[in-house]
């Protein structure tokens, strides 16, 4: 884990660390959703024109019991009306699409289309992790936070994937407490920014939710001096949502669509675990907003002299921003 100080110096760590990094009274946010196994393969059914045609599918958002948003691949072999098999039993139909991505309506509905995906479908590895070897038995297990438990995401919360039982225990015993916000997380979260503008840069909404219970021990938390650590940039995402004007964490559920960019005021956060992220990434351009642009490009050059691991199964970077 590398921790940034708040004068930009660097420290070489590892995240059983934390503990000395957090002081009593300290309240670390957790996204506690739960990433559903959201890659589905299979086939266009023949249109009567030519045979049937592979598709791959990624859901990657809800729009009602059976239809999703979807990236598909090669989206440019589909049309409306087209119906797929998936899996082995799972049929849809194409009611629209837009580039890459396309709206699916299920022949299941709710539970019996969850069900149905828990079962046949994949779990939605990155590109540069899936692109070098297929999903195994261990990334069911492996990408997923052990504390997940709202389904609905299509990409792990991965700061998340640090901890432990043994960690949650000493974080305890040293007096930082827990809480827990939803963001379902999108694939459209990752996707690069091709805008030389950010403001031309569209972000995918997606769901999350915080309590009023959440949001009240959140802002005693703040008002008693104590610090706010937010656990990966969804949760950071999620507290900035539900900051109001007033400068106090609200309770929240609905779609957001915040874009943090340098020059964000944060309102929520003092202090941010996030892993290294892809370059030209809205997950970038988050942690330059709260640590300082000129710190990250430091911070990320020192990363790469020590080796550090990037992405999802990789390592920690601990921020923590001046008041």
């Amino acid at each position: 884990m590398m921790v940034v100080r708040e004068n930009g110096e660097i420290e070489h760590a590892f995240v059983r660390d934390l503990p000395n990094y957090l002081r009593s009274g300290d309240a670390m946010v957790f996204n506690d959703t739960k990433v559903i196994p959201a890659r589905l393969r299979g086939y266009r059914l023949a249109r009567g024109d030519g045979p049937n045609a592979k598709i791959e599918i990624t859901l990657h958002k809800r729009l009602a019991p059976d239809r999703y948003l979807a990236f598909a691949k090669p989206a440019r072999r589909l049309s409306p009306q087209d119906r797929l098999r998936l899996g082995e039993t799972i049929e849809a139909e194409i009611i629209k699409r837009e580039g890459g991505e396309v709206e699916l309506r299920f022949a299941l509905s709710g539970a019996e289309l969850d069900m149905a995906i828990a079962t046949q479908g994949e779990m939605p590895l990155p590109p540069y992790i899936a692109g070098k070897r297929k999903t195994d038995a261990r990334d069911v297990s492996d990408y997923q936070t052990m504390f997940a438990r709202d389904l609905g995401s299509v990409a792990a919360p991965t700061a998340g994937l640090h901890f432990t039982p043994e960690l949650f225990a000493r974080l305890e015993q040293a007096g930082v407490s827990r809480e827990f916000v939803t963001l379902h997380v999108g694939a459209g979260t990752f996707l690069p920014v091709s805008a030389n503008d950010t403001a031309a840069h569209k972000m995918h909404s997606e769901w999350a939710t915080i309590s009023e219970q959440t949001a009240t021990r959140l802002n005693a938390t703040k008002n008693n001096r104590a610090r706010v650590v937010a656990v990966g940039t969804t949760s950071l995402r999620t507290l900035e949502s539900a900051a109001g004007k007033d400068d106090q964490i609200h309770a929240f559920a609905g779609e957001t669509d915040i874009f943090i960019t340098p020059g964000h005021r944060f309102k929520t956060a003092d202090i941010l675990l996030t892993n290294f992220h892809l370059p030209r990434s809205t997950l970038f351009m988050l942690v330059c907003a709260f640590a300082g642009t000129d710190r990250m490009k430091a911070a990320y050059a020192e990363a790469i002299r020590q080796s550090y691991r990037f992405y999802s199964y990789g390592d920690a970077c601990l921020l923590l921003r001046a008041r």
